[in-house]
This record gives C-alpha cells, structure tokens and sequence, in this order.
C-alpha cells in the first residue's frame, strides 16, 4: 500500500509542482464549497494513479488544486465511505497521499443527524471530539513507522486554535453555531430511534457514516484536523421521523452558505 501512496503522491506533486496549506474533504451536499476555490488544476479521480472512486450522490469525483482567501489548497470534491464497500484502506487512501503532498492541515466536512436537543436542521457544528465505533480501525495491522508511530496520542484529534477561529469567524458573521461530540457508525442505514437513544446515552451529540477514520489516520502522521458538520436530520429514542439522502442534501445546502465563511474565514485566518 506504501508503494501505491507514494506513486499517487507522486503524480498530483508533479502536476500541482507546490505543495497546499491546506487538504479539504467536501462530505453529502457540501461540493458547492469548491465554486469559492480559483482553481489551478482539475484533476478527476479516474485519471489519478490508483485513486478509486466515489459512488453516492452529492460526491463529485474530481481534486481541484486552487487558491481559496490567498492560501493554496488542494480540494477532494466527494469522499470515500467504509458503507460502500471500500476497505478501510482505501477511504483513508487520499489523506495519505495529502500527508506524502506535504500537507500539514486537513479541513473535513459531512452531513450528520443530531440528537442534541439544541440542534435543529441546517444547523452547523464543529467538531471537539468523536466516538469511534465503526467495525473496523484503518491503523489495524502492522504499522508503517514511515508514516506514524504505533500508537497515537488522541487526546486532541480536533485542532483548538483552528476551533477557536472557526467559533470567532462565526461570532463576527451572526452564524448560529454549536460545538459537538461526534459519533462514527458504519452505515448506510439511517438509526433506528433506540439507536438515536444510544448515541445520546453514551455522550454523542450527532451520528454520522465517515470522517473519523480520515481524523485516526490524519493525526497518525500529525496533521492538524478541524471538522465542520451540518445538521440534515433529528433524532430521539421516543420518536421516529423518516429521513431520506434527498432531505440529507437539502439541509446541507441550505447550510451552505454558513458552512463557507466559516472555512474560508479558517483558512484565510489559520498560520
């Protein structure tokens, strides 16, 4: 796997011929994030030495290399999720090659349902903290020294200066926003109610499909992770409302517009 990370790295190094301040991930419905981006190069995923490809929609399928508020930025419009079949290899694969880039800052997005009783839909959330539980872990196996240690410190997968940035460009703009614990399942289903019940019960405030394997392996080569989600749906063990992907994407873009001046006030505003 080593061997493919590097002959990825390789080839978008040779074309982009920099190296970004910053890797961004657009998660469900938040692509339009890359219309702020004065791109440089375009490259989709089918022409990248073995990159795989995204299959859900509301991901795109290209990297855009641009210049976002003056800072150089390599941008993944759609991401891979564990749900669609890909080993955990494979979805962590792009922040690999970021790291081997020479990247040193990794910004995330996703769309997440909140249990959070002070959530309600389109609402915004940076992430302070997650609850791993998907079924498998993507530093399982024999470790590869040459890009972290064994064992990772996790005691801050979620950049505090970049938080605190993120929390002041919201102030400055009126943008209701929360902080919160996240919660990673497997997917594709959206939970049940009793399962809504136990996210809440063990201290998560949304649920959500991808992102956290990306944070393990990001902070594995000590990069620096912030995580914005949008709220597209509510959930409580005493009720039961029924969701669809459709309602998924249109929450996160009605988010939009508060999810882009935040992260552009971060990467304008992040040394």
């Amino acid at each position: 796997m080593l061997g493919k990370i590097k002959e990825t790295a390789a080839f978008i190094k040779n074309i982009i011929q920099d190296t970004p301040d910053f890797a961004i991930v657009l998660g469900s419905g938040l692509g339009k994030l890359k219309d702020e981006v004065q791109p440089i190069h375009i490259l989709e995923y089918k022409d990248i030495p073995n990159f795989p490809q995204t299959t859900v929609a509301g991901h795109g399928g290209q990297l855009i290399y641009g210049i976002l508020e003056g800072k150089k930025v390599l941008i993944m419009s759609g991401r891979f999720h564990y749900y669609e079949g890909h080993s955990i290899e494979t979805v962590v694969f792009p922040v690999r090659v970021f790291h081997l880039i020479g990247i040193k800052n990794l910004l995330l997005s996703n769309a997440c349902g909140g249990v959070n009783p002070e959530f309600r839909v389109a609402d915004i959330v940076i992430l302070k903290d997650h609850i791993n539980m998907m079924p498998e872990h993507p530093l399982r196996g024999k470790n590869i020294e040459e890009l972290g240690p064994r064992f990772v410190d996790m005691s801050e997968p979620y950049n505090k200066k970049m938080i605190s940035i993120a929390e002041r460009t919201a102030s400055e703009n009126n943008i209701r926003i929360h902080q919160g614990i996240y919660v990673a399942l497997q997917g594709p289903t959206f939970e049940t109610p009793a399962e809504y019940g136990m996210i809440k019960a063990i201290g998560g405030d949304m649920v959500g499909m991808s992102t956290v394997p990306e944070v393990i392996v990001a902070r594995h080569m000590d990069m620096d992770v912030f995580c914005i989600s949008v709220i597209t749906d509510l959930g409580a063990p005493d009720i039961a409302l029924a969701v669809s992907h459709e309602e998924v994407l249109n929450a996160a873009n009605k988010a939009m517009p508060n999810v882009i001046t935040v992260v552009k006030g971060l990467v304008k505003n992040y040394q």
